[in-house]
């Protein structure tokens, strides 16, 4: 109350703050008193309306408030009644209490209770649900999963007595199953051994018996009556008999099996895979115990190791041989070395036929021809190496070829820049080829003086290959120096010509020359030379043809004879005018001619 007084003392505070201020106002504005009493009923009439419905709020809240502490302390004894916890709510004195406080206090009891009812119901469904099942197990159907799901549980009476009489009787259901779910158990985990072992399935023999067998999860629980026990019993001993008869049968094929291991030298990887039957074999029965050792199909793939060994001993043979032959063709191939063709596979396999050589003398044969192929790539490692750095710059020489015929080259188009500095890496690579095959010819050399032995590379001289290659250049470059010594003589005698009987060209002529002699400079120099720019060179059927790699392709065909040759595809042998001349010299600078 003090808290209300005080709130409206300040309001009236604040009221009659707000009043003068308005007074002052008016009187500033100059109003008359007429309106100035009637702002103030409005104000007066505006405040009431305000207070009413305040109170009207409040009335309802209070009507509410009654209607839920009634409705829960009627729930509250409901529940209470139900669960017979009649010391849980002890009802208070009313009069003295706040509606609010009294629905505070209520609502925590409410939700208790609640939550006891709930556990209590659990309780009761899985009390209820194992005496069930356990009514199932110990008759001839096993449909008390259904019973357990359509059991209505009695909300009305849910208390500790009621409970207790549940637990009381699903304690003398359990002691009656204990013995026949034991022997049961029993009784499955022995058909499962032999099911394992005999690899037959578990869930349909069983089945056979009784579905609960093998569906005793959550679905299903497990019948446990008479008619399953002797059910189980009688596949028990079945079982045990087709278990008898599939050893004996075993053991004479393993027999045979044996015989043709030792009569072919058959491998451990072959025979490993009989190794666990083997080993079980020659146990008792009662040791037997490996899962699927004495399958149907167990037996089967026995039989079908036995006809295999015996049908097809000769292709098993062939089979051998021809897998090392392809080992020693691929190192021969990386290589680039001719295989030793006494145990090409015409042979061996007419061998292996007529019975004229031993398989292992054979195959020793075959092991160290591949051991001696893989040491002599070893000791080629080092030229072919460089082999194949040469073939490399011989294919950026012919790229920079084609880059520097292209007269597009220059453009500001995507890539131009990339192919700028490849073509600038080209020439520095191409300026190393000669040095690369003088350094490979004396690698050769010296191979072959150590090993006493040409070195072959697909059946052909490498040193012949790369002595002819390196005359083809020295031509190439004796051409182009002759090349370029009768231009620097046409530029003399046509500034001699010019200078005896003065130029006489039209500037049309004049765009012709210089279309015809695109590449040259006219700026005056000394030394009375012109120095062709190969950037922009576009010589025609003028130029005499320089051999390239590439034009070379015919003098190696009778070297190699698989796909990988050191003639027209590796090192791009070919019919090039001007090519490589341009490719050369496409990086010196233009140099001045005498104008």
């Amino acid at each position: 109350m003090m808290g209300v007084g005080g709130s409206l003392g300040m309001e009236a505070t604040n009221c009659g703050a707000l009043l003068r201020e308005l007074q002052q106002i008016w009187a500033e504005v100059g109003e008359s008193e007429g309106e100035k009493n009637k702002v103030l009923s409005e104000i007066e009439r505006e405040c009431l309306e305000v207070y009413r419905r305040k109170v009207d709020d409040a009335n309802r809240t209070r009507v509410q408030l009654h209607q839920s502490v009634a409705t829960k302390e009627a729930e509250v004894a409901s529940l209470v009644a139900a669960l017979g916890e009649h010391k849980l709510y002890l009802k208070k004195d009313k009069s003295v209490v706040p509606l609010k406080e009294q629905l505070a206090a209520v609502v925590p009891v409410l939700e208790n209770l609640k939550g006891k009812k709930e556990e209590r119901l659990k309780q009761f469904s899985d009390i209820q649900s194992q005496i069930e099942k356990i009514r199932s197990e110990l008759s001839e159907y096993s449909d008390g999963d259904d019973k357990a799901n359509s059991l209505i549980v009695d909300e009305n009476d849910l208390s500790t007595r009621k409970l207790n009489n549940y637990q009381a009787q699903l304690h003398a259901l359990q002691k009656e199953k204990s013995d026949r779910l034991h022997k049961v158990l029993e009784y499955v985990n022995e058909v499962h051994c032999l099911c394992g072992v005999l690899g037959i399935d578990f869930g349909k023999t069983v089945n056979g018996i009784h579905p609960s067998l093998h569906q005793n999860g959550l679905e299903q629980s497990t019948n446990i009556s008479n008619s399953t026990l002797e059910g189980l019993a009688n596949t028990i001993s079945n079982l045990k008999a087709e278990q008898r008869s599939r050893i004996d049968k075993m053991r004479e094929t393993m027999e045979s099996l044996c015989k043709l291991w030792k009569l072919m030298d058959s491998p451990q990887e072959e025979r490993r895979q009989f190794n666990r039957v083997l080993s079980v074999l020659i146990s008792s029965e009662e040791e037997i115990l490996s899962p699927g050792v004495l399958s149907q199909e167990t037996i089967e793939k026995m039989g079908a190791e036995v006809e295999r060994l015996t049908k097809l001993k000769a292709r098993r043979l062939k089979e051998i041989f021809m897998k090392k032959r392809s080992e020693l063709e691929e190192i021969c191939r990386s290589a680039h070395i001719e295989p030793d063709a006494s145990t090409a596979p015409e042979q061996t396999n007419e061998m292996i036929d007529s019975g004229m050589i031993d398989p292992s003398e054979l195959l020793a044969k075959l092991e160290s021809q591949i051991l001696k192929a893989k040491e002599e790539s070893l000791s080629r490692k080092d030229i072919m190496d460089r082999i194949n750095k040469w073939i490399s710059a011989c294919d950026e020489e012919a790229w920079l070829e084609e880059y520097n015929q292209d007269s597009k080259r220059y453009s500001a188009g995507r890539g131009a820049h990339i192919n700028l500095r490849r073509a600038e890496k080209a020439r520095i690579l191409v300026t190393k080829i000669p040095a690369m095959v003088d350094n490979l010819i004396n690698r050769t050399f010296a191979w072959e003086n150590a090993r006493n032995k040409p070195f072959l590379y697909d059946g052909g001289r490498l040193i012949s290959v790369l002595e002819e290659y390196r005359l083809n250049r020295e031509q190439k470059e004796e051409e182009k120096r002759r090349y370029r010594d009768q231009k620097k003589l046409e530029s003399i005698l046509l500034k001699e010509k010019e200078a005896i009987f003065g130029s006489k060209g039209s500037p049309k002529r004049a765009v012709s020359l210089n279309r015809r002699t695109n590449g040259y400079s006219s700026s005056g120099t000394t030394s009375g030379l012109m120095t062709p720019n190969p950037r922009r060179s576009s010589l025609g059927g003028a130029t005499p043809e320089l051999l390239t790699p590439r034009s070379c392709s015919g003098h190696y065909n009778r070297y190699f004879s698989d796909s990988r040759r050191l003639s027209a595809t590796q090192l791009n042998f070919g019919d090039d005018s001007l090519s490589t001349f341009t490719s050369i010299s496409g990086s010196e600078p233009e140099s001045p001619s005498l104008g």
